[in-house]
């Protein structure tokens, strides 16, 4: 499946208001891989990299995610390069509490102190004046979870910050947190191939929590030749990773998967996933498959 002429498909995915006022169109784009090997350093094609950033706004995109971590700082930088002064309806979510010490090397830091100091740069480095959705990318065990998400909630009190996000979570570590602030996602690791946060997912959609899938668009064996993937793709004419997002799309309304790519023609191919819409019997032959 391709887009044509100046089409805008992810207005396809239809709509979620994050935090009951954030609305942004479903089907996202998630902008680690537009840095360097490992999430490190510079990408080996900035200037593709800043066509990917500003062509998924003119496929409909108006859901950006990235991280201080992503390069580090690469992503954000190459954000505001390709992109600010932002559209009205772009949403740019970020994220702190993992530190970098060389290429796919990640380590959580959630010490208050760190988290605003992450948030002040971000905000610079964005050029924003605040940022819509503020995430703490991991849970830091050697630090209360009231510290670290307590400092989120200071920095949302002082307008740095809109809403706060969580990632990689229990249900039970969901719950802690919003005794202590107002929990409006949450990014955690599921796709067609791997449903192992289904019981976040459930709850999320329960209380009207945006669910960020990352890897979203994993298949597993499940797109083998003669597969079911295989077979549903050949008569939509899409992809088995087409076919992956709009699964995701269909599963919960809360849904916003986020595709990351450093290249135009594969992002195309993400975005018109949202054009795919799965009868009701190809969608439980693949929620079964696995």
């Amino acid at each position: 499946m391709t887009i044509e002429g100046g089409a805008r498909p992810a207005k396809e995915s239809g709509t979620y208001r994050i935090g009951g006022d954030l609305r942004v169109d479903r089907l996202g784009y998630g902008a680690m891989q537009i840095t360097g090997p490992g999430v490190w350093g510079e990408p080996k094609d900035p200037a593709e990299a800043l066509r990917v950033l500003r062509r998924a706004y003119e496929l409909g995109v108006t859901f950006i995610d990235t991280a201080d971590s992503y390069g580090p700082f690469v992503s954000e930088l190459l954000i505001r390069q390709a992109l600010h002064p932002y559209a009205d309806d772009l949403v740019i979510a970020t994220k702190a509490g993992l530190t970098r010490s060389g290429p796919g090397d990640w380590r959580p830091v959630g010490r208050p102190e760190y988290l605003r100091q992450q948030c002040e740069l971000s905000l610079r480095h964005l050029g924003l004046e605040s940022i819509g959705l503020y995430q703490l990318h991991r849970i830091d065990a050697a630090v209360p979870l009231a510290d670290q998400v307590g400092e989120l909630a200071m920095l949302r009190e002082e307008g740095k910050i809109r809403h706060i996000g969580l990632s990689e979570v229990t249900v039970e570590q969901i719950e802690a947190a919003r005794r202590i602030a107002p929990i409006v996602s949450v990014q955690n690791l599921y796709n067609l191939a791997n449903r192992s946060a289904e019981d976040v997912l459930t709850y999320c959609e329960g209380n009207d929590i945006a669910f960020i899938p990352w890897f979203p668009i994993a298949t597993g064996d499940l797109a083998r030749p003669g597969g079911p993937l295989d077979d549903i793709s050949a008569e939509h004419g899409a992809t088995p990773a087409q076919l992956a997002l709009a699964w995701l799309l269909r599963r919960s309304p809360v849904m916003l998967p986020i595709p990351g790519t450093s290249s135009v023609a594969h992002l195309e191919e993400n975005v018109a996933a949202a054009q795919v819409h799965l009868t009701d019997t190809e969608y439980e032959t693949l929620a079964a498959a696995t």
